[in-house]
């Protein structure tokens, strides 16, 4: 019998985390568990329980099908760019910028768009 794919989400769970600003160590913490067992969740080396997955979803107030997107099928855009995640954390100052930032490229890809249809 063939052996089927290993799930892993340790990359994402460590993306996730970093993009929070969150050590292992105050992960470790707020969900209440051991550094050891933040590393090696997030090397793929332990696998952690239902319990620890939903303090961590409640925590970034993120959901399961984000931690495991690559993993199911059938949902249309639901990579989650894990860069922005950490959105809400951050000041009203920094959320200005990228929102101004986003506008800006929106607008320059806009542009070009329309030099395109102007050469035609």
């Amino acid at each position: 019998m063939r052996k089927r794919g290993t799930i892993k989400i340790g990359k994402n769970i460590q993306e996730i985390r970093k993009s929070n600003g969150y050590t292992q160590e105050k992960l470790a913490e707020k969900i209440e568990v051991s550094v050891r067992y933040i590393s090696d969740v997030e090397q793929d080396r332990a696998k952690p329980s239902y319990e620890i997955l939903v303090k961590f979803c409640n925590l970034f107030n993120i959901s399961l099908d984000q931690i495991f997107s690559q993993y199911i099928k059938g949902k249309e855009n639901k990579i989650l760019n894990y860069s922005i995640v950490g959105y809400d954390n951050l000041s009203q100052k920094d959320k200005q910028t990228i929102d101004n930032l986003i506008i800006y490229f929106n607008k320059n890809k806009m542009d070009e768009k329309d030099q395109e249809i102007i050469k035609k």
